[in-house]
């Protein structure tokens, strides 16, 4: 009898952190049929010769929540071997909703994750006010990949206790009652959990922080038990760690104590962002400390962090960092081509280099880096900084971005990474067993930010060209360690009877590209976008979904629910 697909003669990595072995994988239906030798034909099937065959990726910190609705492919994660998605991180998700709020959390997501409210209006269909029924809508959305969520603190509390929702002071045992009930209702429609934001980087746009950065232990504690008496969920947070505390020591213990506390109360799993900087240059190391001793006593902490640096991407056809002066403000308002022949222009480029001269200190410079075709390693190589280029032309910093610009025909990009900021600090976090693969920000930050491209720079860099970690451990990181997190059963592993979300990968020619600038998202908003080589082929739910790089109009993705 015929399977449906087999995958032929390819090294075969099932997720588990095992050994791989050259074998064929069988597909039947939405499952994984056998492994192995398989002396059955396929109705289709994939040479996967000199390939690698892994679980499909499993990326649990996305802020995809809109992008979806208009996106279904879910680019630019689809291009990186991508197969199943969780939304709803950092507190700020679009349900629970009243229909008077719907403005108020799609300007609150544009504030904290830079996804165009206009977008968001037009995009979406709001036909929902619980988070169940928010469920319900995305379940009707066509899919390309596996899309659960969790219920975010942000809605909850504005939906709970309205403009009251914003104050530092304590919200009353009513509203505590009528969040654990919204909370309640999201866990038990199948969310995946529940998100909270407590650092004060996220604001809204009149500058306050969000709606549950101020709550207190006692909400906290109270949502907690809510997901343990529902015993499904994990509890997500972006994390205060350090920040406007006189010792940013003291205040992380205390932070991560209650953490700790939090997954001891709910008996689920709690995970939180964690990235390093000069600021604070040693303060993850204490804080991997903090989690260690906390799940000594009895929780269950996961950190999560990224393969390389978060970094704020800067170019001709979008943000530069010289934009706060007159001639380069004008210059973002005009198409590419407008905007290459103003360089071009002597007159033009005089104004450029006088206005731009000295905008940016010399620690921006030295910590800004050239990405282009040629360099695209993230290596936050000092001989690559903007400034070093800048003296080895003997020119200033403005002068080598214009002729950069020019020689790339508006290509070339700067990349200024403002966490994760040492490559080492990287590598030590990703060696704790604790820490968990996350904060990629697929569909985030979609002006200034593209980390949606990690399980490639994780599977290429970390594991084939630095081999700081084996190849069937970079898999796991990305597939069963993710999954098993999120309780996503038969997901991110390869073996019969798992649901088939596989990746086929020349290991060889896996590799990024430069990313662009698009303007593809409702209303002509634009975004960076990131693509890549290598992937031969990426399958959703037993349905071919990418071959070779392009998608097949397949869209085989289902709603993942706890």
């Amino acid at each position: 009898m015929a399977h449906d697909l087999v995958i032929r003669h390819g090294l075969i990595i099932d997720g588990t952190g095992s050994a791989g072995a050259v074998g064929d994988v069988a597909v039947d239906g939405d499952r994984i049929a056998a492994i192995g030798t398989v002396k059955d034909r396929g109705t289709r099937e994939i040479d996967a010769e000199d390939c690698i065959v892994t679980p499909g990726f499993v990326d649990i910190h996305t802020h995809l929540d809109a992008q979806l609705a208009w996106d279904p492919i879910g680019s630019s994660s689809c291009w990186h071997g991508v197969t199943s998605v969780v939304l709803g991180n950092c507190g700020v998700t679009f349900a629970p909703c009243k229909e008077g709020d719907r403005g108020q959390l799609a300007k609150m997501m544009e504030s904290v994750e830079d996804i165009p409210v206009d977008s968001i209006m037009s995009g979406l269909s709001w036909d929902w006010t619980t988070y169940g029924e928010y469920l319900e809508a995305v379940e009707r959305w066509p899919k390309g990949l596996n899309v659960g969520g969790m219920v975010g603190h942000c809605a909850v509390r504005v939906h709970a206790m309205g403009e009251r929702s914003f104050s530092e002071q304590p919200a009353t045992a009513d509203d505590i009652a009528a969040m654990c009930t919204l909370v309640d209702e999201a866990i038990g429609a199948g969310a995946l959990g529940f998100s909270t934001s407590r650092t004060l980087l996220h604001r809204v746009p009149d500058g306050r922080p969000v709606p549950g950065t101020w709550a207190d232990r006692d909400e906290l504690m109270a949502i907690a038990q809510v997901m343990g008496r529902r015993g499904r969920g994990v509890f997500e947070a972006a994390a205060r760690l350090g920040e406007g505390a006189s010792d940013a020591y003291a205040a992380s213990r205390i932070e991560a104590d209650m953490m700790a506390d939090i997954s001891i109360v709910s008996g689920r799993p709690l995970t939180f962002g964690l990235a390093h900087t000069f600021l604070f240059d040693d303060l993850y190391r204490h804080v991997l400390e903090f989690v260690n001793q906390g799940n000594a006593r009895g929780a269950n902490v996961r950190p999560q962090t990224t393969a390389r640096g978060i970094g704020i991407l800067f170019g001709l056809s979008h943000r530069t960092p010289f934009d706060h002066s007159p001639s380069w403000k004008r210059l973002t308002t005009l198409p590419l081509d407008e905007k290459l022949a103003v360089l071009r222009d002597p007159t033009g480029r005089s104004k450029l280099l006088e206005d731009g001269a000295g905008l940016q200190g010399e620690d921006f410079l030295r910590h800004t880096y050239v990405l282009d075709d040629d360099s695209l390693d993230y290596r936050h190589d000092p001989e690559n900084s903007i400034a070093a280029v800048a003296a080895r032309r003997n020119v200033s910093a403005v002068e080598a971005f214009v002729d950069l610009s020019l020689e790339s025909n508006g290509r070339v990009l700067l990349n200024y990474p403002f966490l994760n900021q040492r490559l080492d600090a990287v590598e030590e976090m990703l060696a704790d067993p604790n820490v968990v693969m996350g904060l990629a920000d697929a569909g985030a930050h979609v002006g200034q930010i593209m980390d949606a491209s990690q399980p490639t720079y994780m599977l290429a860099t970390w594991g084939r060209d630095r081999g700081a970690f084996g190849i069937e451990e970079c898999v796991r990181r990305l597939t069963s360690d993710t999954a098993g997190l999120f309780g996503l059963a038969g997901r991110g592993v390869l073996r019969p009877g798992a649901f088939a979300d596989v990746n086929v990968i020349d290991l060889d020619s896996l590799a990024l590209t430069l990313p662009e600038y698009v303007h593809d998202f409702p209303g002509g908003a634009g975004r960076y976008i990131q693509g890549s080589t290598g992937y031969r082929a990426t399958i959703v739910n037993g349905r071919v979904t990418m071959d070779m790089g392009q998608h097949t109009g397949d869209l085989a993705g289902i709603m993942l629910r706890s």
